[in-house]
């Protein structure tokens, strides 16, 4: 069993909806899920380019196909909206979406709107930027000597007053170490590797490592092989990301890491091109697609990582912290 901490499928989800075709996942991704051994994930809304340029229409373009797609499948999808629903997801051999926000600029400064997100959208995790530079913090594209804003760090406290997972990927080093003065809930960087081996501007320092980890929190390894090498892309492949595995276990221990494949296969060529230099399939050798997870799992065995540390990188590192932040029910089960 392996969680997927980020998953931009909602975005093919959407795109295929305003062609006018339904149950997406069912029709064009489900087997290859299952082939991956994929119980679920984390499943952004993200405000994809070019429609960064209108961040409120395309939120709520992508929120109407989600919110369709979940309705329309509940024989293969269990939304998770507290720790107790992945039981009801085991049970039924179903799909757990955690419904997450891959940055917040279609809300502006308005942090109550984060209320709407939590209710009527079941959210449970967001970032407060993608690249960009917005209302309420600075991404990796911004300037850097820019991090949160006033509003941003609100948005921090009602995130957390909401039991929202909050994460850090995407977010500059300055808004990093912003969110971490405001925060007090484990932190998850979904998607994001060890700078050691790559210094593209979306990996993590020693010092951010240790910080998400001195929180309790988990980093999610990216399959992105800008983030995997960024001096021989090409050649990078799943050994290269276990090798970010191996030095983030020896640096903080293999209990703050997950699984943020970043599977892109399914994503317009010309979306790719606003941040990749593949506009085919940006993945390492051996993660292209989601039924190639599994050779993550063999190289772990590979390198001598026991079962139990597997299946801790694999899901239960991140069920943790899912269920510290977002919690049960009053009755536990």
């Amino acid at each position: 069993m392996v969680f997927d901490c980020h998953s931009d499928l909602f975005t093919d989800v959407t795109v295929k909806m305003l062609k006018g075709e339904k149950n997406i996942i069912k029709n064009h991704h489900l087997k290859n899920l299952q082939k991956g051994g994929l119980i679920g994930g984390i499943y952004v809304i993200w405000i994809d380019p070019p429609y960064d340029k209108c961040p409120e229409d395309r939120a709520k373009q992508i929120v109407t196909a989600l919110t369709e797609e979940i309705k329309n499948n509940t024989d293969i999808i269990n939304q998770v909206k507290d720790f107790s629903d992945f039981e009801k997801g085991f049970k039924e051999n179903k799909l757990n979406v955690l419904v997450g926000m891959e940055g917040l600029s279609h809300i502006g400064e308005d942090v109550d709107k984060l209320h709407y997100y939590h209710d009527v959208v079941g959210a449970r995790h967001a970032m407060l930027t993608w690249n960009e530079q917005n209302a309420l913090a600075t991404g990796v594209g911004g300037d850097p000597s820019r991090g949160l804003t006033e509003a941003g760090k609100r948005a921090v406290k009602k995130l957390e007053e909401l039991k929202m997972i909050v994460d850090v990927s995407h977010a500059n080093e300055k808004s990093f170490w912003d969110i971490m003065d405001v925060a007090t809930t484990p932190i998850m960087a979904s998607h994001s590797n060890a700078k050691h081996f790559s210094s593209h501007r979306r990996t993590l320092t020693d010092d951010q490592i240790k910080a998400i980890a001195q929180t309790g929190g988990i980093i999610g390894m990216n399959g992105y092989k800008e983030f995997v090498d960024d001096k021989n892309p090409e050649e990078a492949d799943v050994k290269r990301l276990v090798d970010h595995i191996d030095y983030i276990a020896n640096l903080v221990g293999v209990e703050h890491i997950g699984c943020g494949f970043d599977y892109s296969g399914f994503i317009d060529p010309d979306c790719l091109a606003a941040f990749s230099t593949d506009t085919t399939n940006p993945n390492v050798i051996g993660l292209k697609e989601f039924e190639d997870t599994p050779n993550l799992i063999t190289e772990l065995q590979n390198r001598g990582y026991s079962k139990d540390d597997i299946e801790a990188i694999a899901y239960k590192n991140a069920f943790r912290v899912i269920k510290q932040v977002i919690g049960v029910p009053s009755l536990q089960y």
